[in-house]
Protein backbone atom coordinates (compact mmCIF):
# COMPACT_ATOMS: atom_id res chain seq x y z
CA UNK A 1 0.00 0.00 0.00
CA UNK A 2 2.97 2.22 1.00
CA UNK A 3 4.93 1.80 -2.98
CA UNK A 4 1.03 2.74 -4.24
CA UNK A 5 0.62 5.99 -2.40
CA UNK A 6 4.17 6.84 -3.28
CA UNK A 7 3.65 6.50 -6.97
CA UNK A 8 0.80 8.44 -6.55
CA UNK A 9 2.17 11.00 -5.23
CA UNK A 10 5.16 11.27 -7.75
CA UNK A 11 3.08 11.21 -10.77
CA UNK A 12 -0.28 13.52 -9.50
CA UNK A 13 2.45 15.96 -8.35
CA UNK A 14 1.37 16.33 -4.69
CA UNK A 15 4.27 18.76 -3.76
CA UNK A 16 3.52 21.03 -6.21
CA UNK A 17 0.02 20.76 -5.87
CA UNK A 18 0.14 21.41 -1.98
CA UNK A 19 2.32 24.70 -2.92
CA UNK A 20 0.02 26.15 -5.07
CA UNK A 21 -3.23 25.23 -2.83
CA UNK A 22 -0.98 27.14 -0.03
CA UNK A 23 -0.59 30.33 -3.06
CA UNK A 24 -4.08 30.72 -3.23
CA UNK A 25 -4.87 30.47 0.02
CA UNK A 26 -2.34 33.39 0.91
CA UNK A 27 -3.16 35.11 -2.33
CA UNK A 28 -7.13 36.14 -0.97
CA UNK A 29 -6.23 37.37 2.28
CA UNK A 30 -5.65 40.97 2.88
CA UNK A 31 -2.46 42.29 2.56
CA UNK A 32 -0.27 44.21 6.05
CA UNK A 33 1.02 46.54 3.30
CA UNK A 34 1.13 50.31 5.20
CA UNK A 35 0.95 53.61 2.82
CA UNK A 36 4.10 54.55 4.33
CA UNK A 37 4.73 58.60 4.35
CA UNK A 38 0.96 58.64 5.62
CA UNK A 39 1.11 55.70 7.73
CA UNK A 40 3.59 54.71 9.93
CA UNK A 41 5.20 51.24 11.48
CA UNK A 42 5.05 51.08 14.96
CA UNK A 43 8.50 51.53 16.48
CA UNK A 44 10.28 50.76 19.55
CA UNK A 45 10.47 53.07 22.42
CA UNK A 46 13.87 52.10 22.67
CA UNK A 47 14.77 52.84 19.10
CA UNK A 48 18.31 54.41 17.92
CA UNK A 49 18.78 57.09 15.59
CA UNK A 50 20.24 60.51 14.80
CA UNK A 51 22.37 61.80 17.54
CA UNK A 52 21.97 64.94 19.67
CA UNK A 53 23.63 67.06 22.07
CA UNK A 54 21.30 67.96 24.84
CA UNK A 55 21.94 71.47 26.78
CA UNK A 56 21.33 72.16 30.63
CA UNK A 57 17.97 73.68 31.45
CA UNK A 58 20.56 77.22 31.83
CA UNK A 59 21.49 77.05 28.31
CA UNK A 60 25.19 75.72 28.77
CA UNK A 61 26.33 72.51 26.95
CA UNK A 62 25.89 69.59 29.07
CA UNK A 63 29.06 67.74 27.03
CA UNK A 64 32.54 68.03 29.66
CA UNK A 65 34.82 66.50 26.81
CA UNK A 66 35.64 63.63 29.49
CA UNK A 67 35.89 61.65 25.88
CA UNK A 68 34.24 58.41 27.21
CA UNK A 69 32.05 58.38 24.15
CA UNK A 70 34.71 58.46 21.74
CA UNK A 71 36.78 55.86 23.66
CA UNK A 72 33.94 53.66 23.70
CA UNK A 73 32.72 53.38 20.05
CA UNK A 74 33.91 50.04 18.39
CA UNK A 75 33.45 52.12 15.08
CA UNK A 76 35.73 55.12 15.99
CA UNK A 77 32.78 56.97 14.21
CA UNK A 78 32.89 60.21 17.21
CA UNK A 79 36.11 62.92 17.23
CA UNK A 80 36.79 65.21 20.28
CA UNK A 81 38.73 67.63 20.66
CA UNK A 82 38.73 70.20 23.80
CA UNK A 83 40.32 73.10 25.60
CA UNK A 84 40.11 74.51 29.03
CA UNK A 85 37.73 77.07 29.40
CA UNK A 86 38.92 80.29 31.88
CA UNK A 87 36.89 79.16 34.07
CA UNK A 88 38.85 75.65 34.60
CA UNK A 89 36.57 73.72 32.98
CA UNK A 90 37.04 71.94 30.13
CA UNK A 91 34.26 71.89 27.14
CA UNK A 92 34.62 70.55 23.33
CA UNK A 93 36.20 72.54 20.26
CA UNK A 94 35.39 69.74 17.80
CA UNK A 95 32.53 67.21 18.51
CA UNK A 96 32.18 65.15 15.14
CA UNK A 97 30.21 61.68 14.76
CA UNK A 98 30.63 60.15 11.52
CA UNK A 99 27.20 58.44 10.26
CA UNK A 100 28.58 56.52 7.94
CA UNK A 101 30.70 54.71 10.58
CA UNK A 102 28.16 54.64 12.88
CA UNK A 103 26.67 51.31 14.00
CA UNK A 104 24.10 53.07 16.10
CA UNK A 105 24.98 50.49 18.74
CA UNK A 106 24.03 53.36 22.08
CA UNK A 107 27.69 52.44 24.06
CA UNK A 108 28.34 56.51 23.39
CA UNK A 109 25.17 57.45 24.87
CA UNK A 110 25.58 54.63 27.88
CA UNK A 111 28.96 55.80 28.57
CA UNK A 112 28.17 59.77 28.97
CA UNK A 113 28.23 60.44 32.66
CA UNK A 114 26.02 63.91 32.27
CA UNK A 115 23.81 62.48 29.43
CA UNK A 116 25.09 64.58 26.84
CA UNK A 117 24.80 62.71 23.67
CA UNK A 118 21.95 60.75 23.04
CA UNK A 119 20.39 58.96 20.09
CA UNK A 120 16.87 60.32 19.25
CA UNK A 121 14.03 58.51 17.79
CA UNK A 122 14.56 60.09 14.42
CA UNK A 123 14.99 57.77 11.63
CA UNK A 124 13.74 60.18 8.64
CA UNK A 125 16.73 61.72 7.27
CA UNK A 126 19.23 61.91 4.38
CA UNK A 127 22.16 63.33 2.84
CA UNK A 128 22.41 64.55 -0.77
CA UNK A 129 26.31 66.00 -0.78
CA UNK A 130 29.61 64.89 0.29
CA UNK A 131 30.34 65.47 3.73
CA UNK A 132 27.04 66.21 5.01
CA UNK A 133 26.82 62.69 6.67
CA UNK A 134 29.81 64.29 9.27
CA UNK A 135 27.35 65.71 11.85
CA UNK A 136 29.11 68.62 13.79
CA UNK A 137 28.92 70.46 17.27
CA UNK A 138 26.32 72.98 15.85
CA UNK A 139 24.21 70.48 14.17
CA UNK A 140 24.17 67.95 17.01
CA UNK A 141 23.69 71.03 19.03
CA UNK A 142 21.04 72.10 16.63
CA UNK A 143 19.16 68.73 16.72
CA UNK A 144 19.01 68.65 20.57
CA UNK A 145 17.90 72.13 21.15
CA UNK A 146 14.74 71.30 18.22
CA UNK A 147 13.96 68.16 19.66
CA UNK A 148 14.50 68.61 23.39
CA UNK A 149 11.37 68.09 24.78
CA UNK A 150 11.10 64.36 22.98
CA UNK A 151 14.32 63.51 23.98
CA UNK A 152 13.38 64.36 27.66
CA UNK A 153 9.84 62.28 27.12
CA UNK A 154 12.26 59.23 25.86
CA UNK A 155 14.53 59.38 28.45
CA UNK A 156 11.83 59.45 31.06
CA UNK A 157 10.12 56.63 29.28
CA UNK A 158 13.28 54.19 29.39
CA UNK A 159 14.17 55.56 33.14
CA UNK A 160 12.64 52.54 34.86
CA UNK A 161 14.45 49.84 32.71
CA UNK A 162 18.00 51.17 33.70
Amino acid sequence: MNKLATYFKTFSLWELLQGLGLTFRTGVQAKPTIQYPVEKAPQSPRFRGLHALRRYPNGEERCIACKLCEAVCPALAITIDSEEREDGTRRTTRYEIDLFKCIYCGFCEEACPVDSIVETDIHEYHFELAGQQIMTKDKLLAIGDKFEDRISEAKAADAPYR
